[in-house]
């Protein structure tokens, strides 16, 4: 009789990137220490903190070993440079990638259950989990839950959206591969881009509509949930300011030199929605229509339609 064959579990890196950290660190850190799926290692890269974050960080190491949890200097350029630097770091090798921010708090079967989507899939396709959130505040109250999206992910959608918080975001060797390949780019945020990439390439992107950990809300919150009247006010200013189109310029510059990597299809989607951002009014309306691009609601989609009429995206 041949003897059984045994799958290796996979090995998960946590990518955290942290500032200012000391209120809500630790805490996050024993919810990792929490998780059901035991095969992972943190690495930390500290942006430069002058509060007691470098202590607690090395209190933890001293518990864990050095071998599982490893602490290194961040760029101090920005949130979306230190996660891409960290990622981009020759030493952090694993079967699967998770950002993770400081003050969050992690459901013990948080990895365990990305993998259940994404793990199945053959490792040379790109794939990416997200999912929902919980939202808490300071002391740990619920505040209630992210907005939950009902339209599928695709790259039409990231174009103009992201609707996974880098928090709850789990990807594979094979996205990790795409990140690296452009490196660390001047992007709105490395969530976002992971989307894009990852949805561009070919990849698949899963969405579970359950939320995965407790997204903690507070004043410190370098970007928060996008729920609320207050949140989508912002947005609307933003978008009347010119602020989308900034970010759509920084996103699309990126995409643009990993184009050769993209599928055809979004190729010409990525063609067509650059084309909405200039030339005549009616020339942006039809481009927009052709592209395809959406967001999640009608409010969305009518924002955009308002964006193109006044050259905002």
């Amino acid at each position: 009789m041949s003897a059984a064959l045994t799958v290796p579990t996979p090995t998960v890196a946590i990518l955290l990137c942290v500032y200012q950290g000391e209120a809500f660190l630790a805490q996050q850190l024993d919810s990792i220490a929490s998780q059901t799926h035991r095969h992972w290692k943190v690495y930390v890269s500290d942006d430069g903190s002058t509060d007691r974050t470098r202590a607690i960080l090395e209190d933890y190491q001293s518990q864990w070993g050095a071998d599982r949890l490893h602490i290194t200097d961040g760029p101090q350029r920005g949130f979306a440079a230190n996660f891409l630097t960290l990622l981009c770091r020759g030493e952090v090798r694993a079967d699967f990638y998770a950002y993770c921010d400081h003050d969050d708090l992690w459901a013990p079967d948080k990895l365990e259950r990305a993998l259940r989507f994404i793990a199945p899939l053959p490792s040379e396709k790109p794939a990416l989990y997200a999912s929902r959130t919980r939202l808490i505040d300071e002391s740990g109250a619920s505040l209630g839950f992210s907005p939950r999206f009902m339209r599928p992910p695709a790259f039409a959608n990231a174009l103009v959206q992201n609707i996974g918080g880098g928090n709850t975001m789990l990807f594979n060797e094979a996205a990790s591969r795409l990140l690296k390949s452009a490196g660390v780019v001047d992007v709105t945020a490395h969530d976002w881009w992971t989307y894009l990439v990852v949805s561009g390439c070919g990849g698949a992107v899963f969405y579970d509509p359950n939320p995965s950990m407790q997204y903690r809300q507070h004043a410190k919150n370098q970007m928060g949930t996008n729920r609320g009247l207050t949140a989508r006010l912002t947005r609307i200013r933003m978008l009347l300011d010119g602020q989308f189109r900034t970010w759509n310029t920084r996103n699309l510059t990126a995409l643009h030199a990993l184009r050769s990597q993209l599928t055809p299809e979004n190729q010409k989607i990525l063609d067509t929605f650059t084309a909405v951002r200039s030339d005549s009014l009616f020339t942006r309306l039809a481009a927009l229509r052709r592209s395809g691009v959406y967001r999640q609601t009608l409010g969305g989609n009518l924002g955009l339609l308002v964006a193109a009429c006044g050259g905002k995206l």
